[in-house]
């Protein structure tokens, strides 16, 4: 049987480690090269290739699917006002400060709490069982370690929540886009990444003024999520003085 010269001459050039790491080096550099001329904008994830953790290769087309998940309205059920609603949330951080659980248990349950209320009308007296089932439903999907139902203090039917939100857990979270929002410097590559321009951002941020004021000013006693982030684990955040400027007041009043 006669073999084809080129895969003759292959077998007798054999293989070898350093070869395959020159092929290997030459591939990885044509794939920058050619993301880098589609990408007209600074690539933020590059130089997260050795932190697994991280999911650099993957993590572009996570975001896009997240996006996608973000316009998804389940309903609109709401039967609570703005104020009930304030009242709960500022209990539940304290419930969560108090167990010293992660960012991402605090920023599900709150998610969990509102799409629940959307399919689920809640009466007054059942609103704070709602809001701590949903903080269980969220340690037992984020905490390695989550608190137990008697913890809590109270009888908690997570199975309605979870049956309710179809078991959907897995929806984004604002702190998802933060994190990687808070590597990106310039407008214009925010802009690339977020999808969001100025004028889808700026009455959200007029939003958030406005509700920075009302804390600062004492015009609220829902104070918890101002105390949370006042700890120096938290390096002081809601401390800093550029929450105080003259900025904040203008964009608050522009709401």
């Amino acid at each position: 049987m006669s073999i084809n010269p080129s895969i003759s001459a292959l077998l007798r050039t054999g293989f070898s480690e350093e070869s395959a790491d020159v092929s290997m080096k030459e591939e990885a550099e044509l794939c920058q090269a050619f993301s880098e001329a589609l990408l007209a904008v600074q690539d933020v994830d590059e130089l997260d290739a050795d932190q697994p953790q991280l999911c650099s290769e993957y993590v572009k087309d996570i975001y896009k699917y997240l996006q996608v998940l973000e316009v998804i309205n389940p309903g609109s059920g709401y039967e609570i006002t703005e104020r009930m609603r304030a009242l709960l949330v500022d209990w539940l951080v304290q419930v969560h400060s108090r167990f010293q659980l992660l960012q991402e248990t605090l920023y599900l349950t709150v998610a969990v709490l509102d799409r629940f209320l959307q399919v689920q009308p809640v009466s007054r007296r059942k609103l704070q069982l709602a809001g701590v089932t949903a903080m269980l439903v969220a340690c037992k999907y984020e905490e390695m370690y989550a608190p137990e139902v008697g913890d809590f203090a109270y009888i908690t039917d997570n199975q309605l929540v979870l049956r309710s939100l179809n078991f959907e857990l897995g929806r984004p979270l604002p702190l998802h886009f933060l994190r990687r929002a808070s590597k990106v410097g310039s407008s214009a590559t925010q802009q690339h990444y977020s999808t969001y321009d100025e004028a889808h951002l700026k009455p959200v941020m007029q939003h958030i003024a406005k509700n920075i004021v009302t804390v600062n000013d004492g015009k609220t006693k829902f104070q918890a999520v101002k105390n949370k982030y006042s700890s120096s684990k938290l390096m002081k955040i809601s401390l800093l003085p550029q929450l105080k400027t003259v900025l904040n007041p203008y964009m608050g009043r522009a709401h």
